[in-house]
This record gives structure tokens, C-alpha cells and sequence, in this order.
């Protein structure tokens, strides 16, 4: 059986494909934990200095696969109990990653593959990708983090209109929207994403953690907790050799060179 997920680091990226072209990438139980080893391995990996999600085949991500959700008839809901506890931890791993998630859509993103698309720090897509939720087209209700990270990209209001009407978004509409970082041609995604991942690679990997985590917490905090965890992170910065390297070559109005 060929793996439902590749991973591969080279030069400080964890490039992590899902690989199930021939079901549109739909998430079965097995892809579910295999994502969340793949995404484990990326935390836990000193090196890994950016790390890449896309699709393989024609499109990014179709959801759930409800193929396999209604082959197990009355244990459906056991199925798809495991199938969250893995992909539910493959996101918090995703969270927890001390170094930018990147995102490179193309095709379709739909219910829990829209899901992943927002769970990312970041996402590009191409011009022709749609987005949808889906979840109510079928009498379901959304999982993979998206009632928890759509409303804060969106706005409430918003996220009730894509999730109750099910309207689909082009990716100009989703840039807009906030949704994505950019959108390039549609013969553009590779290119597009390994510059972005090598800009986010030859950056300052620790300051960029720090921030991540600034801003995940920030979400669940009090703004008075907020500051404080703000001057406990540029301390500790301050106190590490990229801001050394960074705040001497700005002040020499150079460009600085991060390792």
C-alpha cells in the first residue's frame, strides 16, 4: 500500500504531500495518522527550519472521505471518533511546529481540507482553486479546527454564511477575505511556494517561533497576560544571537544573514 502522506526535508523544509490523488486526497483514517506522524516528526526535527503542506494530483484536499465513513454503517461514528483523534492531533501539532506551516492550494479545499488550509500560519493558492466548507451539504457539522480558526480569519458573520450556505470561494474572494497570504498563476504554485518557504528558511527561525506562539496564545488571553507574554519574548530575543545578527546588520544597512 503506497504511504498517504510523503514527507521530505532538504535544506531546512519539511515538504509534507498528502497522496491519495486518485480519491481528490480525502482523508481516511489511515492518511489522519499518518499526517499526524509526519507532522510530529517535523516538531520534534532540530533542522526542519519551514514546513510545506500541499496535495497530490489535481487538487489540494476534497475532505473527509465519506466513502469510508459509510462503509462502516452503524460504526461510522466509532470510525470517525478515530479518525478526529488523529487528524485533531496532527493540527495541534501543526500549532505546537516552533517554525512557520506554508500552505500551497490548488484544486479544490473542501470540508476538513478547508479545515487544514486554515490551520496553516500561512497559505497560497492558485487562481482557479475553490474553497467551500461542505459539512451541512451532507447533514454534518465541521471538525478539523475550522469552527475554531475560521470565525477569527473571517468574522463570525462570515464564517456562518460559508459554513451554513455553503458558498464557494474563489481564491481572489479568499485572499480578500483574508483567508489566503496570496494567490499565483495557476502553473505557479511550486515556484511561488519553494520561494516562500525559502524566504521563511533563510529567516530568523527562532523569532519566528516566538512570534507564532505569541500570536496563537494571544487568541485566549487577557490583553494585561497578552503583555506580559510580549516582553518575555522580545527579552528572550534580545537575549539570542539572530536579533544581535539582525538589529547590527540593519544598523549597518545590511542585509542580515541568519543561521
Amino acid at each position: 500500500m503506497s504511504k498517504r502522506v510523503l514527507l521530505e526535508i532538504a535544506g531546512g523544509v519539511a515538504a509534507v504531500t498528502l497522496n491519495r490523488p486518485q480519491n481528490g486526497n480525502a482523508i481516511d483514517l489511515e492518511l489522519a495518522r499518518e499526517l499526524m506522524l509526519a507532522m510530529h516528526a517535523c516538531e520534534k526535527d532540530r533542522d526542519v527550519r519551514v514546513v510545506t503542506l500541499q496535495g497530490s494530483g489535481k487538487m489540494f484536499c476534497t475532505g473527509g472521505d465519506l466513502k469510508a465513513i459509510e462503509s462502516h454503517g452503524a460504526g461510522a461514528a466509532a470510525y470517525v471518533r478515530e479518525l478526529l483523534t488523529y487528524l485533531h492531533e496532527a493540527l495541534s501539532a501543526m500549532a505546537r511546529i516552533p517554525v512557520p506551516v506554508v500552505a500551497g492550494l490548488h484544486g479544490a479545499a473542501a470540508g476538513a481540507g478547508f479545515s487544514l488550509a486554515c490551520a496553516t500560519d500561512l497559505a497560497i493558492a492558485t487562481r482557479s482553486s475553490r474553497f467551500v466548507m461542505a459539512y451541512t451539504k451532507v447533514g454534518l457539522t465541521p471538525d478539523g479546527s475550522s469552527t475554531w480558526y475560521l470565525p477569527r480569519l473571517v468574522g463570525l458573520r462570515r464564517a456562518m454564511q460559508l459554513t451554513l450556505l455553503n458558498r464557494e470561494l474563489t481564491a481572489d474572494e479568499a485572499l480578500s477575505w483574508g483567508i489566503l497570504s496570496g494567490v499565483v498563476a495557476d502553473d505557479a504554485l511550486d515556484v511561488g511556494l519553494s520561494e516562500l518557504a525559502g524566504q521563511l528558511a533563510g529567516g530568523p527561525t527562532a523569532s519566528y517561533g516566538a512570534t507564532k506562539k505569541l500570536f496563537r496564545e494571544s487568541l485566549d488571553q487577557t490583553l494585561e497576560t497578552q503583555l506580559m507574554h510580549e516582553m518575555q519574548a522580545i527579552c528572550a530575543a534580545l537575549d539570542g544571537g539572530e536579533s544581535k545578527a539582525g538589529i547590527a546588520a540593519f544598523l549597518a544597512k545590511q542585509t542580515p544573514k541568519f543561521r
